[in-house]
């Protein structure tokens, strides 16, 4: 070795602390950037040099060379924002998104999204979302995450009414009626004066294959014996095949209690196997129906539809009353807002009141993130020093999503500063080897004079 190996050593130590500024400098340029993680350089010596002294073999260095440049996947700070499609993740997750039809896969942490004009879910370069789609049992699609989209521009169909659930009382000291043609008895339910012929009353809207909605009222009469029937009549100027009468029956039964109140027959059929304890239900519960073909609206809607009447009913000693009451049908509808929760369910809001679960954001996680390699524009690809990738839903394992809210850059600028001051001098003291080196090789020319 000679003095100009000191030149190179000098030199590779301007190199060196030279990148290492620019990765200070990439660091505090991203301060601002969503999702940005920092990065940091790691130095090593190069291979020494040996040489043979009195005291035997020794060893000289050469100089350094930049080892590697870490990313630091520390968790941000949470900016709070007005956009309900901003989302931020707290733990080791990672968005999924692809560029349009395409299968590469990038990776972020940035999750200013939004839906763009064909209802997709994309970040600023238009990169789609992916998630885990609903079925229409409510269960999330198997398979691998696709593009999150909501159709916006067409009306959801309308869904027709097929169960009707009424948990009501009835008064169990309300005026015995008598029997009728539904318990066996002598006569018939008036249809011209229902209420009249009736201790108790309930109606319900209900909604036809067309999305059309139709009264449908439950009358209810006492006759006695902890009995009592029910008749489900329409308006008959809704119905093409009715009477004379001002109202047509669609549906009738009884209802049977026991002597503490408790319903126990519907139509005749048990609800419970064990009588007369009745603490082991029948299932599936048996439950009073709107046969199909009964009802044939004069709008032209189907005549094949049919209701269940679910009857959660007691009767004790006190004022017949509506608990709750329900229906599952709906009109059409049209998209008037689309919402993501905090476990990243995508939802549609109708304007018919119906909310639709859409799709559920997916998460990826590395064995080593470090290992994985800068896309650009806050994207990240797998690599194989990253791992085997591990995809899912929101959660403890992958990370929890935070809706109305950013991630912050995790640069901390005053510990950059400080690597800045340290790397600035370390660039000064190897300019100074060189220009030292410099002064020796000129006294070494200068012995020639």
């Amino acid at each position: 070795m000679g003095i100009n190996s000191a030149l190179y050593t000098g030199v590779s130590g301007l190199n060196t602390n030279g990148n290492a500024m620019s990765v200070l400098g990439n660091n505090i340029a991203n301060t601002n950037t969503i999702g940005f993680k920092s990065s940091r350089t790691v130095f090593s010596d190069l291979l020494s040099a040996n040489i043979s002294g009195s005291g035997g073999a020794s060893q000289v260095g050469r100089g350094v060379q930049l080892s590697t440049v870490d990313n630091i996947f520390s968790q941000g700070t949470f900016e709070n924002t007005e956009s309900n499609t901003d989302l931020a993740i707290e733990g080791e997750g990672f968005f999924i998104v692809r560029p349009g039809e395409s299968e590469q896969t990038y990776y972020t942490r940035a999750g200013a999204f939004r839906f763009n004009e064909n209802g997709y879910l994309v970040n600023p370069e238009g990169y789609r979302v992916q998630g885990k789609g609903f079925q229409e049992d409510g269960t999330l699609s198997a398979g691998d995450p696709t593009d999150i989209q909501v159709d916006i521009g067409t009306l959801i169909p309308a869904q027709q009414t097929e169960t009707i659930t009424m948990t009501t009382n009835l008064d169990a000291n309300a005026t015995v009626l008598g029997g009728t043609a539904a318990s066996g008895g002598a006569g018939t339910f008036d249809l011209n004066d229902p209420s009249g012929d009736s201790n108790y009353a309930t109606s319900s809207r209900v909604y036809d294959t067309l999305g059309n909605t139709h009264l449908l009222n439950t009358y209810f009469r006492n006759v006695g014996g902890n009995q009592w029937e029910y008749y489900t009549v329409a308006d008959s100027a809704e119905i093409a095949s009715a009477g004379a009468d001002d109202y047509t029956e669609v549906a009738s039964g009884t209802l049977n209690f026991t002597t503490e109140g408790k319903l126990i027959e519907i139509d005749g059929l048990p609800l419970y196997s064990d009588p007369p304890a009745y603490t082991e239900p029948v299932l599936p519960r048996p439950q009073g129906q709107i046969a199909g073909g009964s009802i044939d609206w004069v709008n032209g809607a189907s005549t094949t539809q049919e209701i269940d009447l679910d009857f959660f009913t007691t009767q004790y000693s006190s004022d017949s009353i509506v608990i709750s009451q329900s229906q599952d049908g709906y009109g059409a509808g049209s998209l008037v807002k689309i919402a993501i929760d905090g476990d990243g369910v995508v939802t549609a809001n109708y304007s018919n009141g119906e909310r639709m679960k859409v799709s559920q954001i997916a998460l990826a996680k590395f064995p080593n993130p470090g290992g994985l390699a800068k896309a650009g524009s806050n994207l990240y690809e797998a690599t194989d020093a990253s791992g085997d990738i591990r995809t899912g839903v929101p959660g403890e394992e992958l990370g929890k999503i935070f809706t109305n809210a950013l991630e912050q850059s995790n640069v901390d600028l005053a510990q950059e500063f400080v690597k800045m001051i340290t790397t600035q001098r370390g660039f000064q003291a190897n300019s100074k080897i060189i220009t030292t080196t410099d002064e020796l090789l000129a006294e070494l020319i200068n012995l020639k004079r």
